[in-house]
């Protein structure tokens, strides 16, 4: 049965995670002060941007900033790194912390941002709409795959456990949720059967809720769960550090597009700096650099050059297939109403 809206629960959820990001915001007053802060990059003396991106970006960073270092363009620009929860990340930023670049996980937190006047309205006006940079939603097993899960009706069997963060502060969430809702539902045209499996998803088989990508990824290493639904540059990542499980791509799963902006911050002289970092991503050494951290590279020229790397599922659905972020918010997303926002109000009661 499809699930009714329920009161202002999830008011209440927004003010409160807004609350907390204000209170870790407020300590934020300078580059220095940025919570869980990392430094990369060159020596600085060019000047320092400040970066605010989800968790699971932070092996890309890795490459890419280093590889930025080694142009012109890069020379001499330090970055002050600060990885978390997406949507969490977004909060900060809207309340004043440090940031000159921001990478999310999704769209509407970018959104967030133009709204405060933070980040110029055209900030995906260009080929590839602001996304240097994907992935693809993917199931990650215990190694050897010992209950041969290979689709996403494999998650409903009895009793398997499924690991996934909450889509309240992890875009990382709504993109896992998102992929059975496109499958089951064919691409948006029945929603009731993409809701339906949802509901049973989180009903029957989702037990911890992380508030990242990345915290689910620790309580899966940990023992927890059967399955973590994540992003495959996450997967590939586990992999090359020699953990015990391996991944699988279903065959028909939703295609994740990881936006990247810059941040218009009051009396910041950083801008042409963050122009020329933003333009790199592009290039085809940062292209490169992305692809050989496990992400999937956009100029199709380089795609192709890591196509063993990268198969291409049966069906790939897209956030457009799904009517856009504004319709999939409206619908699945919003605090109050939308249907799996109230599918996790009732799974929590």
């Amino acid at each position: 049965m499809r699930p009714q809206p329920r009161g202002n629960w999830g008011s209440r959820v927004t003010a409160l995670a807004a609350a907390a990001a204000l209170l870790l915001a407020g300590c934020a007053g300078g580059p220095s002060d940025i919570p869980g802060q990392s430094t990369i990059g060159g020596d600085g003396s060019r000047g320092t941007l400040g970066l605010f991106a989800y968790a699971v970006a932070k092996p890309g960073f890795d490459e890419v900033i280093p590889a930025f270092a080694e142009t012109p363009e890069g020379s001499g620009i330090s970055f002050l790194q600060s990885f978390g929860a997406s949507a969490d990340q977004s909060r900060k930023v809207a309340f004043g912390a440090p940031a000159d670049v921001v990478a999310f996980s999704t769209e509407p937190d970018v959104d967030r941002l133009v709204d405060e006047g933070l980040v110029r309205e055209d900030w995906n006006d260009d080929e590839h709409s602001g996304v240097p940079f994907g992935s693809v939603v993917t199931l990650v097993v215990r190694e050897g795959n010992p209950l041969g899960i290979s689709e996403w009706d494999d998650l409903l069997r009895p009793g398997l456990e499924v690991i996934t963060p909450n889509p309240f502060s992890s875009g990382s969430a709504k993109w896992n949720l998102l992929a059975p809702y496109a499958v089951a539902s064919e691409g948006g045209e029945d929603p009731e059967a993409g809701i339906e499996f949802v509901e049973r998803l989180v009903n029957d088989h989702i037990t911890i809720q992380p508030g990242s990508a990345r915290e689910a990824t620790e309580a899966f290493l940990q023992g927890r769960g059967d399955v973590l639904i994540t992003y495959e540059n996450e997967a590939i990542f586990l992999e090359r550090n020699g953990e015990p499980l391996d991944h699988v791509i279903p065959p028909r799963t939703l295609r994740i597009d990881n936006p990247v902006a810059i941040v218009d911050r009051p009396g910041s002289a950083t801008r042409p700096l963050a122009e020329d970092f933003i333009g790199f991503q592009y290039t085809a050494a940062g292209q490169r650099a992305w692809a050989e951290a496990g992400y999937r590279p956009v100029v199709p020229g380089i795609l192709a050059e890591f196509a063993e790397e990268f198969p291409e599922p049966e069906r790939l659905w897209s956030i457009d297939d799904l009517g856009g972020w504004d319709e999939v918010n409206a619908t699945l997303f919003d605090p109050d109403e939308g249907f799996i926002s109230v599918i996790y109000y009732e799974a929590l009661r």
